[in-house]
């Protein structure tokens, strides 16, 4: 498990409220770009470890947890396999994805879609647009 990854940028830190219960605690976010030699399966096996190691505890969908690691993107190929889809299938929806994102990765382009985070950001609506803050 060690040394998986290189780590090339690491985003702000980002706070949401929970979703879709906003009495669970907020969220803190962040985006990590990395290198890896893993295959994308090798590599959520990995971060399923990491999760784990950190207090994740498999519970109720969308409920409150230590820690949720996903691939948002890998080396802009697309591909659906059992429980792995990358690009991650909600990521145009989520401030907390693209916020991060665009600061790290400006000219970063959804690998299906091909549109541009900017353009995403854009189309996030205005309760998406104040829901998420920087620390």
């Amino acid at each position: 498990m060690r040394d998986f990854c290189t780590i090339i940028k690491i985003s702000s830190i980002y706070e949401t409220s929970s979703w879709p219960n906003k009495n669970f605690p907020k969220y803190l976010n962040i985006i990590l770009k990395c290198n890896t030699k893993l295959d994308p399966f090798t590599l959520l096996f990995n971060i399923k470890k990491i999760e784990k190691k950190l207090g994740r505890k498999s519970k109720k969908r969308n409920f409150p947890r230590t820690c949720d690691i996903d691939i948002i993107d890998y080396k802009r190929v697309k591909f659906k396999k059992k429980f792995v889809e990358v690009p991650h299938p909600r990521l145009c929806n989520r401030n907390f994805v693209l916020f991060p994102l665009f600061e790290i990765e400006k000219t970063w382009k959804h690998p299906k879609t091909k549109i541009s985070i900017d353009k995403l950001l854009k189309n996030l609506d205005i309760k998406s647009l104040r829901g998420i803050k920087i620390l």
